[in-house]
């Protein structure tokens, strides 16, 4: 009897150099590169994190220690613990009703037990609304062949264009055409900044020069992406903050002239804040929130600080879903952010 597997494996052999010119070689080696590409990720995410988990779950351990059950001095310090990780007071107090409650309805919650409660109700107090639109991965909705705008703002410092140009970079990884437009004409070296990312990624940069009017940037920018195809537009904006009716006035402008190209644009507006600042930060998301349509979050720097429980109060505070966080210096460092991983880094071992 003929042996079946050596003569598939011959006719795989003997079509093996086509699959190369069908695309199938791609398919094959881009799963396993996404493996490990997730992989990657998830060491980026636990290392990145490493200060703000040893912060918040050495206060949350020391105040459950030697504990049976939950009683009011367990809350009480639960409460000073998330308080003092920058988590906020509002959300703090959240977490402790809901926490009070779960109790209540298990009867009995030992320590161990205490520690998968806190984690299950922080990821849900993060979880993503079924209607926010928010994609997975580093991909565009439906936008029925018109350009996918970004406008990015944020104050000085934050990290803003430095995460454009990672955004740029991502986006054009997962295979969209990508142009910049350098609208922030007010820093001195924003335009030669966004420039250098663009030589950098590979994606061509709309600019003018400094002291241009933004909106006309913004302009032509989406006008060159529709132009010649692209997929995603990014706009970087000026992030002066000391007049708040002037940056109101400038940012619907921008977003006016934008929607003269694009009528659905801009499709996001994304807050930069740095997570470093802790407090800071939620003062800032203040500002902007009252200044524009702020409908997602990214947060900076969460690497090399022990602040990270921003993230957690400044999405519960103000309803705005946190789509990407910094988590290092290097290009592929910005993510996707995904509460669970999230909380399931930050925990460690305890669920």
């Amino acid at each position: 009897m003929p042996d079946v597997r050596c003569g598939v494996c011959r006719l795989f052999g003997s079509i093996y150099p086509y699959l190369d010119i069908m695309g199938f070689k791609d398919f094959f080696s881009r799963k396993k590169k996404d493996q490990e590409q997730i992989r990657q990720e998830q060491e980026t995410l636990d290392s990145g994190l490493t200060k703000t988990k040893e912060s918040v779950w050495s206060k949350i351990s020391h105040a459950i220690a030697g504990k049976s059950s939950v009683d009011d001095e367990v809350l009480d310090n639960l409460e000073e613990a998330f308080v003092t990780s920058d988590v906020g007071t509002d959300t703090t107090l959240e977490i402790i009703d809901r926490l009070q409650k779960r109790v209540a309805q298990d009867k009995y919650v030992g320590s161990e037990e205490l520690r998968t409660l806190l984690a299950d109700e922080i990821t849900k107090m993060l979880e993503k609304p079924e209607n926010s639109g928010q994609l997975e991965d580093f991909e565009i909705p439906d936008t029925k062949g018109e350009p996918y705008v970004i406008m990015v703002v944020g104050v000085n410092g934050v990290g803003k264009t430095t995460t454009i140009g990672k955004l740029a970079y991502q986006y054009k990884q997962a295979g969209y055409k990508v142009v910049l437009g350098a609208a922030d004409t007010f820093r001195a070296a924003a335009i030669e900044q966004l420039d250098i990312w663009g030589e950098r990624v590979g994606v061509p940069v709309v600019k003018q020069k400094m002291g241009s009017d933004p909106a006309a940037v913004a302009f032509d920018t989406v006008s060159s992406a529709k132009a010649q195809g692209a997929d995603v537009v990014i706009i970087d904006t000026a992030g002066r903050l000391h007049n708040k009716v002037g940056l109101m006035n400038e940012l619907t402008k921008i977003k006016n002239v934008m929607k003269r190209v694009v009528p659905d644009a801009p499709q996001e507006i994304l807050l930069v804040l740095d997570g470093s600042t802790g407090q800071n930060a939620f003062e800032q998301a203040r500002q902007f929130v009252a200044a524009t349509e702020v409908n997602n979050l990214a947060i900076t720097k969460l690497d090399g600080t022990s602040k990270g429980g921003v993230v957690i109060g400044i999405s519960h505070q103000f309803k705005i879903p946190v789509k990407y966080i910094g988590l290092g210096e290097k290009i592929q460092d910005l993510q996707i952010f995904h509460p669970d991983e999230f909380v399931r880094s930050l925990f460690g071992n305890a669920i």
